[in-house]
This record gives C-alpha cells, sequence and structure tokens, in this order.
C-alpha cells in the first residue's frame, strides 16, 4: 500500500495538498506554528524533486481565535466573518514565516464559489497558479470566508481544494486528515473499524462504510473527502486521504512508509 502511495507521488508533478484546521490547530485551538514549519521544508523536499505545490489552507478562524481569544465564543455570523478576516491576515504570516526558513515564497489566493462559476475567473486562477508555481512560489488558497454566505459557500475546503485540482489540471491531490485514512467506520468510537487501503469505486465505499459527523474544529469530515474525491475521479486526478498529524507524513508518503487511503481516477 505504502508503496502504491510512492509510486503515485513519484509519478505527480503538479500536487495539490490540502490542511484543514484540524491539523492546524493544537488541542486548545491555537495555531499549530511547529507543523506549519515541518510541512513547509516537506513542501521544499518534494520540489527539489521536480514537484509543483499548490496548498489548500483552512484555519482562517482558528488564526483569529488564536488572535483574538475573547471572540471564541461568539456565534454571531457577523463576528465570525469578522475574525475570519483577522485571522486571514495571522494564517498567512504564519505560512510566510514557516516556508521563509526553507527560503520559500508564497502566494495568497481567496476564492469564492462564484470564481468558479464565471469563465473570466476561472481563466485568471489558472494564469495566475501556473506563473506562481513556475516561478518557485506556493500558492496558499483558502475560501473568502469574511464575504461568503452559506447559501453561496463554496461548503468546505475538500471541496475547494478538489474544484482548485481540476481547474490546475493536478496530477494528484492530497487531503490531510485527523486519522489515517477512510475506515469501515469511525475509528475513534468504533474498535472494530477497518482500514480501507484503496477505493476504486466511491459508490461501493459509501454502501459499505458508516460515516461519523464532522470533527470539533474542522467543518469537513470524512464524507466532504469521499466528495473530494468522487469530484477529481472523471478527470484522472487520484486522491490520497492520510493524517496530516503525523510527524513528516509528507516525506512519509513519498518515501513509502506512510499510512494512507488511495481513491483510485477513473
Amino acid at each position: 500500500m505504502s508503496e502504491q502511495i510512492q509510486r503515485l507521488i513519484d509519478g505527480s508533478r503538479k500536487i495539490v495538498i490540502k490542511i484543514g484546521s484540524n491539523t492546524l490547530a493544537k488541542s486548545d485551538g491555537t495555531q499549530n506554528t511547529d507543523f506549519m514549519k515541518s510541512f513547509a521544508r516537506q513542501c521544499k523536499n518534494l520540489m527539489e524533486r521536480g514537484k509543483q505545490i499548490v496548498v489548500v489552507s483552512s484555519g482562517a478562524q482558528v488564526s483569529g481565535v488564536s488572535t483574538l481569544k475573547e471572540w471564541a465564543r461568539k456565534k454571531d455570523v457577523h463576528y465570525r466573518q469578522a475574525l475570519c478576516a483577522i485571522g486571514q491576515v495571522e494564517l498567512m504570516s504564519q505560512w510566510r514565516k514557516a516556508f521563509a526558513e526553507s527560503d520559500l515564497h508564497i502566494g495568497q489566493l481567496l476564492f469564492t464559489k462564484e470564481d468558479f462559476e464565471n469563465n473570466l475567473h476561472t481563466l485568471n486562477i489558472r494564469n495566475t497558479l501556473f506563473t506562481l508555481v513556475d516561478e518557485g512560489v506556493v500558492p496558499i488558497i483558502n475560501e473568502n470566508d469574511s464575504v461568503s454566505f452559506e447559501e453561496d459557500s463554496i461548503g468546505d475546503n475538500d471541496n475547494l481544494s478538489a474544484l482548485t485540482a481540476i481547474l490546475w489540471s493536478a496530477d494528484l491531490l492530497v487531503l490531510f486528515s485527523d486519522i489515517d485514512g477512510i475506515f469501515s467506520a469511525n475509528p475513534k468510537t468504533e474498535s472494530d473499524a477497518q482500514f480501507i487501503e484503496t477505493v476504486s469505486n466511491v459508490e461501493e465505499l459509501l454502501a459499505s462504510i458508516k460515516i461519523g459527523g464532522t470533527s470539533s474544529f474542522g467543518t469537513g469530515g470524512i464524507a466532504s473527502k469521499i466528495g473530494a474525491a468522487r469530484k477529481c475521479s472523471p478527470y484522472g486526478i487520484p486522491v490520497i486521504v492520510a493524517n496530516g498529524a503525523k510527524e513528516n507524513i509528507l516525506d512519509n508518503l513519498a518515501n513509502g512508509t506512510g499510512r494512507g487511503t488511495v481513491f483510485l481516477a477513473g
């Protein structure tokens, strides 16, 4: 299984990696800057092998809580959007510092649902992405949560990462989760949950597993990751779901020692 993941990464040049709020948050809900520095170093390792990396990063709200702790319990939508506005600045500041330690520059792109429905917008997104990666800059993408509203939202960053992978014609999408991959049931609550190494048919998978709820920090659970894989499959883009909290997970996936679930494309 690990060798299959290694082969996928070896054979991919354009890789989208999605990092959820759970991976970016420590147990107290504040930013995990140690993870960010480690992840940036691992991206540099892949880029030195000729890979181009695009990152879809959640965490604006987590970063906002890290900045303004007294707003953490406010539920009003205007406060949540304002918190994301504050947090997005802090999130990118920390990503800039993390990648700078590996001598890499980053670029920020914030999208709304409309951007993927407007042909001129999608053309400009593609051109910007190609320019950034060709110059060795790492694009970091997030939904523009400060202006998006529920009825017009992209949904979650699993979906955003799938849309980005399709738009950029990526070779591979990696989704970081808080568990090792896809299981037959929630491994945190059911001891007999079986790990699923490879998925070749998403519909058969959905008919055979029990899907739980979302996590305390993230909006996207396993169901949204399966949905992202389903979206990418017709475009020939395989998807890996792995545990972002595992030490050096990106390095280990690349060298064949990391664990994850592979969704085959097509």
